[in-house]
């Protein structure tokens, strides 16, 4: 076995809004659930953090987590750049990457069993997603140095396997390698799990969170051969692990899967049936038909906010999540948000997290129905 695992975590961002501040907390105690976490296997060695909140900082360092300062000086933060200076810097030979609230209900066999891979392969790539992958490890370190670095976190696994082609593997499906913390929709179903960390639970024990509609589609998914609609980016094994589990049927339209890491949603080429049917019935017809063939539905609503090019801030994003439709300025989201809040089924509006590892922990969290 070679020398011990370095995981490097980002975690920043300047949180504009009131639901952006709340969700940033909520990452920051799951962040340090999991270096607690990590700090109990022998396998892993230093833990490196870059972030610009102050106070996560301090309790990470305390914690005995190395706080890196991030040297490269841009106008905007370029993170394969970053990410390469780093491992460079400190000579990084087997890596383990995750942004702030990634993997945040991961239990200890499951970091210590990818490290445990990782440590016995001499060059390889794992991620927890095919295209878009919220968590990244590879060795050796030195194939960062044989791509051009990405932007943005979610393509480095496929970055890596084409520049260099080393062998990509996907690490197992399950709720603790899937679900990540990405929008108020992860937020709920991470209130009503009961898989969280003792920090995470502290948290969401001090700030009570409306979760009446989410355990109404709960409700669903428990029961007999009821039925429920799963639109955007659904993929394969969340199917058949649905079907495996729960005694439910479903109406699906995936599509637009790797919209981001392809780079479609950022050179406005995001197409969308829903998108199209949407604009022709409109919002309040649009969840009438869910309602007439369906008693609960997931929305991953990225897809049709990318189809219609909609100029949102993360905030207008994060509203419709919790249907507070009359804050958000955007008409047409408006007025979908308040048919699919006032709607006489449950309606989960979210991102891809919700139709991923949302929707798995969910089936975990009701177990066989069979």
């Amino acid at each position: 076995m070679k020398q011990s695992v370095s995981v490097v975590i980002f975690e920043g961002g300047e949180p504009a809004g009131e639901i952006e501040k709340m969700l940033a907390e909520a990452r920051h105690a799951v962040l340090l659930d999991n270096v607690a976490k990590m700090k109990q296997l022998e396998q892993i060695g230093e833990v490196y953090l870059l972030t610009n909140y102050s106070t996560l900082a301090e309790e990470a360092a305390a914690m005995g987590v190395i706080v890196w300062e991030n040297q490269i000086r841009e106008r905007e933060f370029h993170f394969g750049r970053s990410l390469q200076q780093l491992i460079n810097d400190r000579e990084l030979e087997n890596i383990l990457y995750m942004g702030g609230a990634g993997i945040p209900l991961v239990t200890l066999e499951e970091l210590r069993e990818m490290c445990s891979s990782l440590l016995n392969s001499d060059a390889v790539i794992y991620s927890n997603n095919a295209q878009s992958a919220d968590i990244i490890a590879f060795t050796p370190g030195g194939i960062i140095n044989k791509i051009e670095p990405p932007r943005v976190d979610n393509i480095l696994a496929i970055t890596l396997r084409d520049a260099t082609g080393v062998e990509h593997k996907l690490v197992p499906n399950t709720t603790g390698l899937l679900f990540d913390l990405d929008t108020p929709s992860d937020l709920l179903i991470l209130a009503g799990s009961p898989f969280a960390g003792p920090r995470t639970v502290q948290w969401l024990r001090e700030r009570p969170l409306d979760l009446s509609v989410l355990e109404r589609a709960k409700d669903v998914l428990r029961g007999d051969y009821e039925e429920a609609v799963l639109l955007g980016r659904v993929g394969a094994p969340l199917i058949a692990h649905i079907n495996k589990n729960l005694k439910l049927r479903l109406r699906i339209f995936s599509e637009e899967r790797g919209m981001k890491a392809l780079g479609r949603e950022e050179s406005g080429l995001v197409v969308s049936l829903m998108g199209f049917f949407l604009e022709e019935v409109g919002p309040q017809r649009f969840i009438n038909f869910m309602e007439r063939i369906a008693q609960c539905a997931f929305l991953d609503t990225r897809v049709i906010m990318a189809h219609f090019k909609m100029n949102l801030s993360q905030e207008e994003r994060f509203l419709s999540d919790l249907g507070l439709w009359e804050k958000i300025k955007n008409p047409l989201l408006r007025e979908l948000t308040r048919a699919a809040t006032q709607s006489s089924i449950p309606v989960i509006c979210g991102g891809h997290s919700l139709v991923l590892g949302g929707l798995w922990a969910l089936v975990d969290e009701i177990g066989p129905t069979y």
